[in-house]
């Protein structure tokens, strides 16, 4: 059967995504004497914010949309991970301190995303939705109706930007936690997302109706396809986890032997 090549062009998905690229290049613009006069960005992030941008519609609009949806299980759980773990950490990583910093003071945000970032609160979100996601009449619904998968790859999107935040946050006002805080909190992130690994690469049988009777596009059959999302799952997870603790690690490391800390503990001795 031929592969299927079909690309989005939904007139909501193009004009929200010019809308965004539209708003950052004037926030760090024309705009910029309203929010932090004086303030700059580096090339750097701003080529990282566009390239997000483009990743997002490659991600939801083209042939990868299509192929996970209605072929491959594998393909889609290729699509979820890079809403998980590709995207929003680019996403905050382009964001300047300066920006993040003044939205949050000038709309009155502080106290609302300090709950929403709070790792614990940020943990549980998107651990849930994540599980909840792969049930499987909650999976079969999002691929049945596509306002409910637009929906799907929303939460996911959001609750991953939430659950990044306590790890790289951009904003001074709502900074990152401590690296031994990191690393505990991806370690039991990492734990947390067993199960859902665990029942898809080891059930022994094919969850998805959708999938156990879609026509094979390629050599796999349904359970090895499954098994084969539960595995691409498992890596992205793992090597962001790893990924973030050995940073954290060396930041611990390099901020405990530093000269300067070296000196003030000489000095109160």
């Amino acid at each position: 059967m031929p592969v299927p090549l079909h690309w989005h062009t939904e007139p909501f998905l193009l004009i929200g995504l010019i809308g965004l690229g539209w708003a950052y290049a004037l926030l760090l613009g024309p705009l910029r004497v309203w929010v932090n006069p004086g303030a700059g960005v580096s090339w750097g992030r701003v080529l990282c914010f566009y390239l997000a941008l483009v990743g997002v519609y490659l991600t939801v609009a083209s042939p990868l949309d299509q192929m996970g949806e209605d072929f491959l299980f594998s393909l889609h759980m290729v699509q979820h991970m890079l809403l998980i773990y590709v995207l929003p950490p680019m996403f905050l990583w382009a964001t300047p301190a300066w920006l993040v910093d003044t939205l949050i003071l000038k709309f009155s945000l502080k106290r609302v995303m300090a709950v929403l970032t709070h790792p614990v609160f940020a943990g549980i979100a998107f651990t849930l939705c994540y599980t909840l996601w792969h049930i499987p009449v909650l999976y079969e619904a999002a691929l049945q109706n596509k306002l409910i998968h637009i929906f799907e790859h929303f939460t996911m999107f959001v609750t991953a930007l939430q659950m990044w935040w306590p790890i790289m946050s951009p904003s001074k006002v709502l900074p990152p936690v401590r690296a031994p805080m990191r690393m505990l909190y991806v370690f039991i992130l990492m734990i947390v997302q067993f199960p859902v690994f665990g029942v898809l690469t080891f059930s022994g049988e094919v969850l998805y109706a959708t999938y156990e009777f879609a026509p094979r596009i390629f050599s796999l059959t349904p359970l090895q396809d499954q098994v084969l999302g539960g595995v691409v799952m498992k890596i992205f997870n793992m090597v962001a986890s790893l990924t973030i603790f050995g940073m954290s690690f060396y930041s611990w490391y390099y901020h405990e032997n530093s000269p300067r800390r070296s000196i003030k503990t000489q000095a109160l001795a």
